[in-house]
């Protein structure tokens, strides 16, 4: 890969003896030695309901050829906005307005007319999206799709195979909705290559895939980069996830740049505030437990009304009154390599005062039911079948849960982990009664029945009601007056931090963090004894997830629910978790202290999601493979196709959960069982008991 030689040193001003914005040609092929992209002043703005919203403010960068940059920012920052002007593809409705200039490899994309600007998208660009199931054909198949792609003499089979899909051959014949995510995702890469394209966009192309998927998504772009010479630009909002691929990183906030350098730079010796709050905010293995996480205060600026100085002025604790009078420009910065579009450039922010405040107790009662003294959840031998349909009236029998044990005490908080797939949110929805297992048992244990927050808050909600009502609505059958019930429903919402006037919004009116702390002021208005947790923070910012996880586990502990937090992320696990329980293919595989899982694995799964989970300046390896078919789950262990450890045993032996010490079990061959000394209730290994010391981690 040509790597940028000034990265060090990058300057937002182009070269006008290259190919500047003002001189290159509005149409034509891209000029040799120049670079794939030259954006300068660029201006993006869209009306809505008569008012002016500012997505993209006067931006100016670059891509060289075979260069990858990480388009860092959280939700709302003009990421995807600046993406779909470089591909010629904002919406026609509202007609947006836009200035500047976006030079894409010889044609400037703003003032190109459609024809054109169609042209260079088939010559010279390609575009990966978020989602691939709402960017894929479903009624045509992945082999069809593909060909259409190949408007060259590439063959759509040697496409499936380069982006690395097993038997590729048959995966011509599937539709999308016979792939896994995974898979969907290496077919919607292999459409962005199919024209050998100088220049690829990927929007958030791994946010709602597993750690392991995701470390192969990552390995694949970049091998493909190096292989085939081309450009990358990759938005995400995870600096962690830019760190593992890009050359340099492009920081984004209120639709402007604020800072842009060589990865190592922005990781190491971070220049703007902005920065600096977005690397506190991350989830790593190595996060303080012991008080909550780091977060960024404040929301992102409205862009109907950006603020008249630097937008990040009212979040940031160096600001000064210059800060709100001139907006910063990105200038090379004194004390540190790259640029940076603050007029403090370099300084450190102190940490924020409540990250230093350690966790209040674990409250040993459950609000308005007193000291529990059952298990708020005891699972034994719990299993789930599905009946799909295979063709011509015939049905498989998918195995979603095979055997599940578990056991959570009042007041404790267990992650379960595990890939897409593994049966984690099925197992949810067994306990909450959405759905019935079809053999084991399911106890919940005394007080208010199990809650859930799901994953997207926003289609959980009902539209057309009021945050309000959707509150209040579970106070319907508690014998309140109304008057007691708005009393308690502001107390809800106050509690979980929404300001009154929220109480009044749809979900469609609030910010994505905002949806989440209404759905948890609904679950827990009348706490519940349980409260289940479907990958709540997958889908938010790093700063987002963060608020998110300090609310959940302050609420926790002040009102004495138990958690079962569901994640795909073990470093979020380890944050959030007493103890961790990962889940394979409808089983538990490991279950274990968060702390002593995390350091210690036991199962070769474990080490395998341990070793794919993002690190600043490490090297990720991924999973291989992906997991088996529910469908026809292999024989022995299930993870046995996939595992570096496998023995004969393995594929003739199913293990079972096997104690390894104080409160922790594997089921694997190589385990070696030793006596639980903390077990007095005479129930099995598998049950997952601890012992009757307070929760220590996580939160």
């Amino acid at each position: 890969m040509t790597a940028l030689e000034t990265t060090t040193s990058p300057s937002v001003d182009l070269d006008p003896g290259v190919s500047s914005a003002d001189d290159a040609p509005t149409t034509g092929t891209p000029v040799v030695g120049a670079p794939v992209a030259a954006v300068r002043d660029l201006r993006v703005s869209f009306e809505r309901g008569g008012v002016p919203v500012h997505a993209v403010r006067g931006v100016s960068f670059e891509v060289q050829p075979g260069e990858i940059v990480g388009l860092v920012g959280e939700s709302g920052s003009g990421k995807s906005v600046l993406g779909l002007s470089l591909l010629g593809l904002l919406p026609g409705r509202p007609r947006p307005e836009l200035s500047g200039s976006a030079v894409v490899c010889g044609t400037d994309m703003v003032s190109a007319d459609p024809e054109t600007q169609r042209r260079t998208r088939r010559d010279h660009l390609g575009a990966i999206f978020q989602d691939p199931m709402t960017s894929l054909n479903p009624t045509m198949t992945v082999g069809r799709q593909v060909a259409e792609a190949c408007h060259t003499d590439e063959d759509p089979l040697a496409l499936l195979e380069a982006v690395g899909i097993p038997e590729a051959k048959r995966r011509l014949g599937a539709f999308p909705h016979e792939l896994s995510g995974g898979l969907r995702q290496r077919v919607m890469i292999a459409l962005a290559i199919a024209g050998n394209p100088e220049l690829v966009i990927a929007d958030e192309p791994t946010t709602a895939l597993d750690v392991s998927v995701q470390a192969q998504i990552l390995q694949l772009l970049r091998q493909l980069c190096d292989e085939r010479g081309m450009s990358l630009l990759f938005v995400t909002h995870d600096l962690g996830v830019a760190a593992q691929l890009a050359d340099r990183i492009a920081v984004f906030y209120g639709g402007r740049l604020t800072e842009l350098g060589a990865t190592a730079d922005v990781l190491e010796t971070p220049a703007h505030p902005y920065t600096v709050g977005l690397l506190r905010s991350r989830l790593t293995l190595l996060s303080d437990t012991g008080h909550p996480l780091a977060t960024l205060p404040g929301e992102p600026p409205d862009p109907r009304q950006h603020p008249a100085g630097c937008p990040f002025a009212p979040r940031c604790s160096l600001r000064v009154d210059a800060c709100d009078e001139q907006l910063p420009e990105l200038l090379d910065a004194v004390t540190h390599p790259g640029s940076a579009a603050c007029i403090r450039a370099g300084e450190t922010p102190p940490e924020p005062d409540d990250s230093r405040v350690p966790w209040p107790p674990v409250s040993n009662t459950l609000a308005g039911y007193g000291t529990l003294r059952q298990p708020a959840l005891r699972l034994r031998g719990v299993e789930k079948h599905f009946k799909v349909r295979s063709g011509f009236g015939r049905s498989q029998r998918l195995q979603a849960l095979r055997g599940v044990d578990l056991e959570i005490e009042p007041g404790e908080c267990v992650a379960l982990v595990g890939e897409s797939g593994s049966g984690k949110s099925t197992l949810l929805r067994v306990i909450a009664g959405l759905t019935s297992a079809d053999a084991g048992t399911v106890q919940v244990g005394e007080g208010s029945p199990p809650q859930m927050v799901f994953q997207d808050a926003g289609s959980s909600m009902t539209p057309w009601m009021n945050v309000d009502s959707l509150v209040d609505e579970r106070l319907r059958n508690q014998n309140l007056s109304r008057a007691e019930r708005r009393i308690r429903t502001a107390e809800a919402l106050r509690t979980v931090g929404l300001p009154a006037e929220a109480g009044t919004a749809k979900a469609g009116q609030l910010s994505g963090g905002q949806r989440q702390r209404a759905a948890i002021a609904r679950a827990i208005v009348h706490p519940p004894a349980l409260l289940l947790c479907d990958e709540p923070t997958s889908a938010l910012d790093v700063s987002l997830a963060a608020t998110a996880l300090n609310l959940l586990g302050r609420l926790g502990r002040e009102l004495g629910m138990a958690k079962l937090f569901v994640t795909h992320d073990l470093a979020a696990a380890r944050i959030v978790g007493d103890r961790i329980a990962v889940m394979y293919l409808g089983r538990i595989v490991e279950i274990g202290p968060a702390d002593e899982v995390t350091s210690d694995p036991q199962h070769p799964y474990t080490r395998a999601l341990l070793q794919a989970v993002p690190v600043a300046g490490a090297v990720r390896v991924a999973l291989e493979g992906d997991p088996a078919s529910p469908l026809d789950p292999p024989s022995g262990c299930a993870f046995h196709p996939r595992c570096p450890e496998a023995v004969a045993t393995c594929r003739s032996s199913e293990p079972t959960l096997v104690s390894i010490g104080v409160g922790r079990s594997v089921a694997c061959v190589h385990a070696k069982p030793v006596p639980d000394p903390a077990r007095t209730d005479g129930l099995a290994a598998t049950d997952g008991a601890v012992d009757d010391t307070e929760p220590t981690g996580g939160l």
